[in-house]
């Protein structure tokens, strides 16, 4: 294989998603980059106001890190973002030889508990709903509880890949 893998870590906001990205690019020793770094602020603004994001305004940055994933093929990156639906996965592929999503799984309770706790980030604890009434799970991809530890959890995916 010339080219690293282009690995999308995803989930439903609160999954866990940076903490375990950042950890796998730090194993493997290749870029990270978060998502929600790249939604415009119309985005941000739309979220932190409480109102759900829908295709229209997924559509710009999933075409975003798309070109993100393309420009770091050579080296490989890991990036973090929700990808809820086939549609998005699709989008965030294309054009990709070495592609792997990572699907950091949990159920509403679990995470809804794990937003209550976090502070500082624009995606209010009411939205999580709307994630999973969006969230199509995937079938090609590595599956992970969200239930284990960070350091179980890079084990488990670098076992699988």
């Amino acid at each position: 294989m010339k080219n690293k893998p282009i690995l999308y870590v995803m989930g439903v906001s609160g999954s866990g998603k940076s903490t375990i990205g950042k950890l796998l690019a730090e194993t493997l020793t290749i870029p990270f980059f978060d998502g929600d770094d790249y939604h415009p602020k119309a985005n941000i603004e739309k979220m932190a106001g409480g109102t759900p994001l829908n295709d229209d305004d997924r559509k710009g940055w999933l075409l975003t890190l798309n070109e993100l994933a393309k420009s770091n093929e050579p080296q490989g990156a890991v990036i973090v973002c929700s990808a809820l639906k086939k549609s998005y996965r699709e989008l965030l592929k294309n054009g990709l030889d070495h592609c792997r999503f990572i699907y950091l799984k949990g159920n509403l309770e679990q995470i809804n508990r794990r937003l209550q706790q976090r502070k500082n980030h624009f995606m209010p604890a009411n939205l999580l709903q709307s994630q999973f009434d969006t969230l199509e799970e995937p079938k090609h991809a590595i599956i992970v509880s969200a239930d284990l530890t960070p350091e179980e959890t890079i084990q488990e995916i670098i076992q699988q890949l």
